[in-house]
């Protein structure tokens, strides 16, 4: 067969789709990690190129954005020429940002010395599930001549296990290879540019099994840009701290019990390493096609011992033109539960003594659900751009890679044995 061709969300009051996970957690419900409680976004409202209004530094200048009253700021907003949103989502009345989250300390690990400001949209329950919350808050720093220089963007919704386009606009931004995992049990992961933590499912509503996790994510500039190391390491400390200071916040407003620890520090940095073909993403046995391998030379391992393993392959520079992931975080699984259901020809696991499953592929993306011990593991091959020369893109390299991609994972991990069954035509 022939092989096919290959968010940052503004902060506005519609909040995109999204239910809770595990770990991470004592006294309130969780298992582990938990203590007893008793660059900027290019497609957001940002200042000009000439800095923020005047008037607005007046009102927002100071170490962290202090609250003024809803219906002063809306005019003060408007007056100045930005755009404010509505009065019933503008900053809660708390002298430090994100649901008072973020205090001096945590605002200059994040940030420096420089200014800030920050848009704070009130925490509120889903309407459509009536447990798990959502809001956003926006914080930019400014240098000394008022131009933008940062801009963080914090987000708490539930992970949508009902639309593709939505779960696949979330597990691209936030499963990525550059992503470790927190340590501590906290059920998340972090980069030098994106962070997210899951909410306990005890907290956010009763367990379901088919529920998907409501999470607090955070954004910082453009995921995977190659940062120095050492800059890669202090931006993910950083990041991680914030998440779980925002993510404690949330459950206290929720009337949790219970908070997070503190992450663990970690050195890890994923590089890129020559591409062994023999041993794909460091699979023994999973073999590059022969017509692939000139397009992917390069490939970066993202560690185990977080909720996801992702591989990707292509140049030296990101992003890559193959990505192999491993989700066994069972919970966040759930996410693509829609797609492995109709997200194209039907897959099913061969007879033999392994757990059940059920998945899809077509000419980009095959991915496969299989009931391990542990719960749900998500084994996903996606073709990101078109690669390969016209002899090797006869055959789909989705195709070509994923029987053994699920088998070989599945043994690694203590799922198998899984022999997965394609069907002729994808």
């Amino acid at each position: 067969m022939t092989d096919g061709g290959g968010t940052d969300d503004g902060m506005t009051d519609g909040i995109a789709d999204g239910g809770g996970t595990h770990g991470g957690m004592a006294d309130g419900g969780g298992t582990h990690g938990m203590a007893d409680s008793g660059g900027t976004d290019p497609d957001a409202a940002a200042p000009s190129p000439g800095g923020p209004p005047p008037l607005l530094l007046r009102l927002l200048r100071s170490r962290t954005a202090r609250a003024v009253t809803a219906a002063g700021l809306v005019g003060a907003l408007l007056g100045a020429g930005t755009v404010a949103w509505r009065t019933d989502t503008l900053p809660l009345l708390s002298s430090a940002p994100c649901w008072g989250a973020f205090d001096d300390a945590l605002t200059t690990q994040v940030f420096g010395d420089l200014e800030t400001s920050a848009e704070t949209q009130r925490l509120r329950t889903d309407p459509r599930a009536r447990v798990a919350s959502y809001g956003q808050c926006r914080v930019t720093s400014y240098q000394d001549d008022g131009r933008a220089a940062r801009q963080l963007t914090v987000r708490v919704h539930e992970l949508s296990g009902t639309s593709r386009t939505a779960a696949k606009a979330w597990t691209d931004d936030f499963l990525q290879p550059g992503m470790v995992a927190m340590g501590n049990g906290l059920p998340g992961m972090a980069s030098g540019a994106r962070a997210w933590l899951a909410l306990p499912q005890s907290c956010t509503g009763e367990p379901d099994l088919l529920a998907t996790p409501t999470v607090v994510d955070l954004t910082m500039g453009e995921a995977d840009i190659g940062a120095m190391q050492e800059y890669e390491r202090k931006d993910r400390r950083a990041l991680s701290a914030a998440a779980v200071a925002v993510t404690n916040k949330v459950l206290r407003e929720r009337g949790c019990s219970g908070t997070y620890s503190a992450p663990e520090r970690t050195d890890t940095v994923v590089a890129w390493d020559d591409t062994d073909p023999a041993a794909l993403c460091g699979i023994k046995g999973l073999r590059l096609p022969t017509g692939y391998r000139e397009r992917l030379p390069r490939t970066r391992v993202g560690p185990d011992g977080g909720a996801a393993r992702v591989c990707e392959a292509g140049s030296s520079y990101p992003p890559g033109e193959l990505r192999l992931t491993t989700v066994v975080d069972p919970v966040l699984a759930h996410v693509f539960a829609l797609e492995a259901s109709h997200g194209g020809t039907p897959l099913r696991g061969g007879q033999g003594p392994g757990p059940g499953g059920f998945g899809a592929i077509d000419v980009t993306r095959g991915v496969y659900v299989a009931s391990c011990q542990t719960g749900d593991v998500v084994f996903l091959v996606e073709r990101l751009k078109d690669i390969g020369d016209a002899k090797a893109r006869e055959t789909n390299l989705v195709r070509s890679l994923l029987p053994r991609y699920v088998e070989a994972e599945a043994e690694r991990i203590g799922c198998g044995p899984i022999r997965l069954t394609l069907p002729d035509l994808v």
